[in-house]
C-alpha cells in the first residue's frame, strides 16, 4: 500500500474524519471527483471511504516529494559549477591584481546577493580588539587546551573542528582579532582564541588505515590484544568529543559558521550521531569544509586553516596577455597544418615476386641450419635447384652482413657436421667473403669447426676449391683427426683425473684436521712424552676410551660386563680370606 506504515483502528477513524471534512471544503471540481469515486465505490462494494483515504495520502506524499525534489534542485543549481574562490579588483591597485577570498566563509545567504558581496566582506573586516594587562581567568584542560570562559561575550566567531586517524581538534576564534607587541616593540595582530582542545587515541593500526570498527565490520571481530585496545580508545574518544561538543553547546549554537572535517564513516557518526543530546546535524547550513588541503587534525593545523581561511589572496594576472594566448592558441587549432612541415614517412617498396620467393629460401636455410639439420639442408639446396653459395635476403640487416651464405652461418654457429656436408655434398665454395672480407673458416670458433674445413680439404683435393683464398690450412685425414682428438681427450682426461686427485687428498686432510679438532675440544689435547716413557693411564681414562665410539645401549652393556666382572672379583677375595 505505497510503502506507508500500518496504523490502529482507532488512527484510522480519525484519519476517515479528517478525510470528510476535506472532503466537504473542497471545491466543485473536487466534489464532482468525489461523487464519481463515490459511485464506484457503490458498485465496487463498502471501498469508498478508503480509496478516497488512499487517494489522499497518495496526493500529500506526491505534493512533499515534488517539494523535495524542487528543493534539492534548487541546492544543485545554486552550487553547481562555483569554484571555491571569489576574485575582486581594486580601483587602487594595477589592473593585473586581483584580491580573492574563499567563497566557504560567505553564508549562502550572503552568496545569493551579488551585487553587495564586497559592502558584505568589507563588514566582516571588525577592528582589532586591544589586550589588557589582566587576563580572563581560564581553566586549562587535561589533555592540553583550553575551556569556555565564564562569560563568552565575544561576538562573532567560528567553530573548527578535524577528527581522523583517533586524532580530534576543535577550536572556537573570534572574528573580531587582537593586537599585541612583539619582542621588537612593534604591534601586531593576532587570532583572538576563545577556547581549543585536542585529543588523541590509538584508534588504527600503523599501516592498515581505517578504523577498527570498519575493520570488524568488514573481515569480522578479531581478538587480539591490539584490536582490544583500539575498540575501547576508539568509544573513548567518541564520548570524549560528545561530551566536549555538549560543553561548547551555546557557542557553537551561536557560531557563524562551522568548518568540519570529519573523514570515514566512523568519525561523521562520532560528530553527526545520531545519539541523545546531539549537538552537530549534517543538515545545517553553517557547516562547510575546509575548501583546501588539510594534514593531521592539531591545534596548529587548526590556526593554519583559519588564517588561510580568513586571510585575503592577492594574485596578479595579466588579462591582455591570457586573451593573445587564448586567440594564438584557437587560430592554431583553427590553422591547418602544414603538409610540408612534417615531412611524411616513405612507402615502403613492395618486394617483387624473385624478392619474395629470395626472402622464402633464407628463412627456411637459416631454420635448417640453427637447428642442425644437415642431411635436410643438403636436400633443401638441391631440390629447389638454390646455389651452395646462396645469399640471403635482404642483404642489408646485421645478421646477413656478418654470415651472407649458408657456409658463413654454419661456421659461425660452430657446427662442423654442416660444414663438412656443405663442403662435400653440395659443394659449396670456401672462398666466398663476406662484406668484412672474411672466409667462413675465420668465422669459425673452434677447433672442430676449422678441422672440418681441413677434412673437406684433404677430401675434395687441393683441385676442388682455392683453399689459399679461402685461408684454410693443409688438409688432414679423419683418422688423424679422430687420433689427435683421441690424444688430446686422453690428455685432458689425465688432467682431470689427476685434479680429481688431487682435490680428493686435499678433501681427506681436510677431514682429519676436522676430526682431530673435533677431538682435542672433546678430550683435550694428548700429553708430551717425557723422558721416562709413557706416563700410566687412570681406570677413568681407560674406561672413556673403552666406551669411546660406542653406542648409548653399547655403553649400559660394557658397564654391566665391567661392574659384574668386579662382583666376582670381590665373591672370590672374600672366599679366598675364610
Amino acid at each position: 500500500m505505497r510503502g506507508a506504515a500500518p496504523v490502529s483502528e482507532a488512527e484510522f477513524e480519525r484519519l476517515v474524519g479528517e478525510l470528510n471534512e476535506s472532503i466537504s471544503g473542497s471545491d466543485s471540481s473536487d466534489s464532482e471527483s468525489d461523487e464519481e469515486d463515490a459511485t464506484g465505490g457503490q458498485k465496487g462494494g463498502g471501498d469508498t471511504t478508503l480509496s478516497a483515504l488512499l487517494k489522499k495520502q497518495a496526493k500529500i506524499a506526491d505534493a512533499s516529494g515534488a517539494e523535495e525534489v524542487a528543493a534539492v534542485a534548487r541546492k544543485r543549481k545554486r552550487g553547481a559549477g562555483k569554484p571555491p574562490m571569489l576574485w575582486f579588483t581594486c580601483g587602487s591597485l594595477p589592473g593585473e591584481v586581483n584580491l580573492g577570498v574563499y567563497r566557504a566563509i560567505l553564508s549562502d545567504a550572503e552568496q545569493e546577493d551579488e551585487n553587495g558581496l564586497a559592502e558584505t566582506i568589507r563588514k566582516k573586516q571588525i577592528p582589532p580588539q586591544q589586550v589588557g594587562a589582566k587576563k580572563e581567568e581560564s581553566n586549562e584542560g587535561d589533555e592540553g587546551g583550553v575551556k569556555l570562559p565564564v562569560t563568552p561575550q565575544i561576538g562573532p566567531h567560528y567553530f573548527l573542528c578535524m577528527i581522523g586517524g583517533g586524532h580530534f581538534a576543535a577550536m572556537i576564534v573570534a572574528l573580531a582579532p587582537k593586537t599585541g607587541k612583539k619582542n621588537t616593540g612593534q604591534s601586531e595582530r593576532q587570532a583572538t582564541v576563545v577556547a581549543h582542545k585536542t585529543f588523541h587515541r590509538y584508534t588504527t593500526r600503523r599501516k592498515q588505515g581505517g578504523s577498527q570498527s570498519a575493520n570488524d565490520s568488514a573481515k569480522g571481530a578479531a581478538h587480539s590484544a591490539g584490536s582490544s585496545l583500539r575498540r575501547y580508545n576508539e568509544a573513548a574518544l567518541t564520548s570524549e568529543v560528545r561530551a566536549l561538543l555538549s560543553e561548547w553547546k551555546d557557542m557553537i549554537d551561536t557560531a557563524d559558521l562551522l568548518f568540519i572535517r570529519a573523514t570515514g564513516s566512523t568519525n561523521r557518526r562520532t560528530l553527526y550521531g545520531p545519539y541523545d543530546g546531539q549537538i552537530l546535524r549534517h543538515n545545517d547550513p553553517r557547516i562547510r569544509g575546509f575548501p583546501f588541503s588539510t594534514r593531521r587534525a592539531t591545534q596548529s593545523e587548526l590556526m593554519r586553516s583559519f588564517i588561510e581561511l580568513t586571510r585575503v589572496k592577492v594574485s596578479r594576472i595579466d588579462e591582455a596577455a591570457l586573451a593573445a594566448a587564448a586567440e594564438a592558441a584557437v587560430a592554431a587549432q583553427a590553422t591547418p597544418p602544414s603538409r610540408t612541415s612534417t615531412p611524411s614517412k616513405p612507402t615502403k617498396p613492395k618486394p617483387t615476386p624473385e624478392e619474395e620467393e629470395a626472402l622464402l629460401h633464407s628463412s627456411q636455410l637459416q631454420a635448417l641450419i640453427r637447428r642442425s639439420k644437415a642431411p635436410a639442408l643438403v636436400s633443401y639446396i638441391q631440390s629447389n635447384n638454390l646455389s651452395p653459395n646462396f645469399r640471403f635476403h635482404p642483404l642489408d640487416t646485421d645478421k646477413n652482413y656478418h654470415a651472407p651464405t649458408p657456409l658463413h652461418l654454419a661456421a659461425h654457429m660452430n657446427a662442423p657436421v654442416l660444414v663438412l656436408a656443405l663442403l662435400t655434398k653440395a659443394k659449396a665454395d670456401p672462398a666466398v667473403a663476406n662484406l668484412d672480407e672474411k672466409t667462413p673458416f675465420e668465422l669459425a670458433g673452434d677447433r672442430a669447426t676449422r678441422d672440418a674445413f681441413r677434412i673437406a680439404r684433404y677430401e675434395l683435393g687441393d683441385e676442388a676449391a682455392d683453399w689459399s683464398a679461402a685461408r684454410v690450412p693443409a688438409g688432414v685425414s679423419r683418422a688423424e683427426v679422430e687420433k689427435a682428438s683421441s690424444a688430446e681427450k686422453a690428455e685432458e682426461a689425465a688432467r682431470e683425473a689427476e685434479r680429481r686427485k688431487t682435490e680428493t687428498e686435499r678433501l681427506r686432510q681436510e677431514e682429519e684436521q676436522r676430526e682431530q679438532e673435533r677431538r682435542e675440544k672433546r678430550v683435550g689435547k694428548g700429553k708430551a712424552l717425557g723422558s721416562a716413557g709413557l706416563t700410566e693411564k687412570t681406570a677413568g681414562e681407560k674406561r672413556e676410551e673403552e666406551a669411546r665410539g660406542l653406542t648409548p645401549e653399547m655403553r649400559m652393556r660394557l658397564e654391566r660386563e665391567r661392574r659384574a666382572r668386579a662382583a666376582e672379583e670381590r665373591l672370590k677375595r672374600m672366599q679366598g680370606g675364610r
